[in-house]
Formats: structure tokens, sequence, C-alpha cells
């Protein structure tokens, strides 16, 4: 009798377990955004920011942002130069080299 009781609770939890995980599939919890890191760049002999991640992919694209531009983030003890940020120089490295111009 304590067999067939043990058996029937074990079979209970597996349902419970079976109905979790269905919940869970047809409704995955949220996911909260993860905050994008922001930056200050030294622009024009001034400080200026914070910007995102985006916003330093445009200012690089337009020539504001160069590989010697100073920059800082949270965590940062001091100003480095783009090329010195991981992040950063990842972002310059994916864009193409410098147009020279002319015909080949």
């Amino acid at each position: 009798m304590e067999m067939g009781i043990g058996m029937a609770l074990a079979r209970q939890m597996g349902q419970m377990v079976n109905q979790t995980m269905a919940q869970t599939m047809q409704n995955p919890p949220a996911q909260t955004p993860t905050p994008q890191r922001l930056y200050y760049a030294g622009l024009e002999g001034r400080q200026a920011g914070p910007f995102s991640e985006t916003e330093i992919v445009r200012l690089i694209n337009e020539k504001r942002i160069a590989r010697e531009t100073l920059v800082w983030s949270q965590g940062m003890k001091e100003w480095k130069q783009a090329q010195d940020v991981p992040e950063i120089l990842r972002i310059i490295a994916l864009g193409p080299p410098p147009f020279e111009g002319g015909t080949k």
C-alpha cells in the first residue's frame, strides 16, 4: 500500500512538472533588455555625450570619431583613444577602410 501511495505521489508530481513546463513554453518569461553602455567622447575640443553604441556608429560613419578620438565610459579609470577601447575598436573595424578616391 505504501508503494502505491508513493507511485501516485510521484505521478502527481510528474504531472505538475509537465504542466509547469508547458505553461513556460507557452508564456516564456519576459526578458529585460540589457542596457546599452554609454560613452562620452572628446569632440571639437569638448566633452560630448553620453552616446549609445548606435550613436557611436553614426559618429564614426560621419567621421566625427576616429581611432585617435578620446572616449570614456563608466568603469574606465581614464579617457582612452577609441582604438584602445575594444567595444569601440570593434565598431571601427566593421567599417570599410578609408576611401582614397580615384579609380583603378
